[in-house]
């Protein structure tokens, strides 16, 4: 029934945002029309957690290596947090040019 997934960020620089994830990220994408980017994803996997709150959402990106991808980006002028140390992996938060930020952890957990 269900064959994708389509991740949004809104971004107070979305052109910058854009081009931080086809040039830094190394993201694949097409134009959809007028600079209008559509990243390719790789695999992708959903959890569902506990909140008093609805309608949150959390995008991350998943790493085999969290420092491998913390040196390929940082050589490229990317910012990132320090290195948070879960129980379901390493977590780090790079500094998108737009003023967000975008989760990158290395799981601890099985992968489905």
């Amino acid at each position: 029934m269900v064959d994708g997934a389509h991740a949004i960020i809104f971004s107070r620089d979305a052109e910058a945002d854009r081009a931080f994830l086809r040039d830094i990220v190394g993201l694949p994408s097409v134009d959809a029309g007028e600079g209008w980017l559509i990243f390719a994803l790789p695999p992708s996997e959903l959890a569902v957690h506990p909140s008093d709150e609805n309608n949150l959402h959390r995008f991350y990106f998943t790493c085999a290596d969290l420092n491998k991808f913390i040196s390929a980006v940082t050589e490229k002028g990317a910012t990132c947090s320090e290195i948070e140390e879960q129980a379901w992996g390493l977590a780090v938060e790079v500094d998108l040019p737009g003023g967000g930020t975008l989760g990158v952890y290395e799981p601890r957990h099985p992968r489905p």
